[in-house]
């Protein structure tokens, strides 16, 4: 019986499928950094509040609604009317059925102006909104521009 020799090769280091796997983690990360950065970009003192939950994870393809003092709206660093925020939910809810979205209002904002951007999203067939808060600490020292607390007996 002839057995033939094979020449034992050592095994070498493949680096291309390790450049492949280190510029898709590169790539996710500048993403999310890029999102994040959307988010905080825009100078909002949240409400706090003690029974808020931080989510696990963020929803894929969520949108941040933006809504300073003033009631301006920006989503991803744009200014828009409510009727352009009107606009760009339909769209949304036509083509992403279910897509959540973030309201992120200061907490010096007017009712007025949340619930004009609730009326517009629900009017667009938007209904999983939900809203951004920071976690309550207790009671807090009121804001040298707000009130003091009304008392209610």
């Amino acid at each position: 019986m002839k057995f033939s020799k094979h020449s034992a090769k050592l095994p070498s280091f493949q680096i291309t499928p390790m450049i492949d796997v280190v510029f898709l983690l590169l790539c996710f990360f500048v993403t999310t950094s890029v999102y994040s950065q959307w988010e905080s970009e825009v100078n909002i003192q949240l409400p706090t509040a003690d029974a808020s939950t931080t989510p696990q994870q963020r929803m894929p393809g969520e949108i941040i609604i933006n809504l300073d003092a003033d009631g301006v709206i920006r989503v991803n660093q744009r200014v828009l009317t409510l009727e352009e925020l009107g606009e760009r939910c339909r769209v949304l809810a036509q083509n992403f059925s279910g897509q959540p979205v973030v309201l992120r209002a200061d907490k010096r904002t007017a009712y007025e102006h949340v619930l004009a951007v609730m009326n517009t999203c629900v009017k667009a067939d938007v209904w999983n909104i939900s809203f951004a808060t920071e976690m309550g600490g207790g009671t807090s020292a009121p804001a040298e521009d707000e009130p003091p607390p009304a008392n209610v007996h």
